[in-house]
């Protein structure tokens, strides 16, 4: 594996010679299906341990059955409690039409890929379809997701700078945004973060009635705001090497992006396809923000333990901040 030195930038990409341009395919070797997860190494999580000083957890799992109705014609959760035992008191769940990404989420590898070269390391549908060992989040969660997290808390800084971000429009979200809002906090990134963005998305949600929530479940409507999808992004993002990009919005981009149909249309084909960075939607992380802001630390331990599902797509990401 490349030493933190070494990794490449993006003006230098692709990484290895052969291969597609703007992606690090073999930065890991050709049959990697981590991606970026492979800097989260023993020594960095050693170093995120030490960051836990007052002992404060804070869950990032919203409530598995929101958002309510689910977006992106997802189906609604089912869920069944049984207690009809006949001796004793017990209890049996039951869930029925479960989306892994309907709620909070991480993203796998082998959700997006690049639009014309395929995902991750080169890989086909046919080849997912054909081998569930490629790609899937069971990769994750036999590794296991440790190491340090940062918050960005973007939505407090652009307030005080008396931009608010309108959680009901498309607001792109800029790279000059992201780095500002770093060196508001004073917090550095470092490879193999998980980098946490907060749009003040999932909180904003929760304050909407129920007409407002049936009219963003239809795809047509939807709109909410988010990373900015340009070439200046994806360099800025990959630049500064995180593990995982996680956000509290359904698509850590903003909705909807500019062209599905073109390659550099959709910051997900840049993300998950040519970087191997992991994704993350609808974490909740109002109350993480609340206390990074009251104690000025934004930097803490962060652990995840997603779905052991071969071949799986994506997985509720059961994510912990600890401080």
């Amino acid at each position: 594996m490349a030493s933190d030195d070494e990794l490449p930038k993006y003006k230098h990409l692709p990484y290895a010679e052969g291969k597609p341009p703007k992606t690090a395919w073999g930065l890991f070797g050709d049959d990697d299906n981590v991606g970026m997860f492979n800097l989260q190494t023993p020594e960095r999580l050693v170093q995120a341990a030490k960051l836990v000083k007052t002992g404060a957890v804070f869950a990032m799992n919203w409530e598995q059955d929101k958002p309510n109705p689910p977006l992106f014609n997802r189906g609604a959760l089912r869920h069944t409690v049984m207690r009809d035992i006949p001796v004793g008191h017990h209890g049996d769940d039951v869930l029925d039409n479960f989306f892994t990404q309907a709620s909070s989420q991480w993203d796998a590898l082998g959700h997006v890929g690049d639009l014309e070269h395929g995902y991750w390391g080169g890989h086909t549908n046919a080849e997912l379809s054909a081998d569930k060992t490629r790609l899937g989040i069971d990769h994750w969660a036999r590794r296991g997701i440790a190491g340090r997290g940062v918050l960005l808390d973007v939505a407090r800084h652009l307030q005080q700078q008396g931009r608010p971000i309108d959680c009901a429009e498309r607001v792109d979200i800029r790279p000059d945004d992201l780095e500002a809002t770093r060196r508001a906090q004073g917090v550095e990134l470092q490879p193999g973060d998980v980098v946490l963005l907060r749009t003040g998305g999932v909180g904003w949600y929760e304050l909407q009635a129920g007409r407002v929530r049936h009219a963003l479940s239809e795809l047509s409507q939807l709109k909410f705001p988010g990373l900015q999808c340009s070439e200046a992004m994806a360099e800025y993002l990959f630049d500064n090497h995180p593990a995982a990009l996680a956000s509290d919005n359904p698509a850590l981009e903003a909705w909807p992006p500019p062209n599905f149909v073109d390659p550099d249309g959709f910051l997900h084909h840049f993300i998950l396809g040519r970087f191997g960075i992991a994704i993350g939607e609808m974490f909740v992380l109002d109350a993480l923000a609340e206390h990074c802001a009251a104690d000025g630390t934004y930097e803490f331990l962060f652990t995840s333990a997603p779905l052991n599902i071969p071949g799986g797509t994506g997985s509720p990401p059961n994510a912990l901040a600890i401080k």
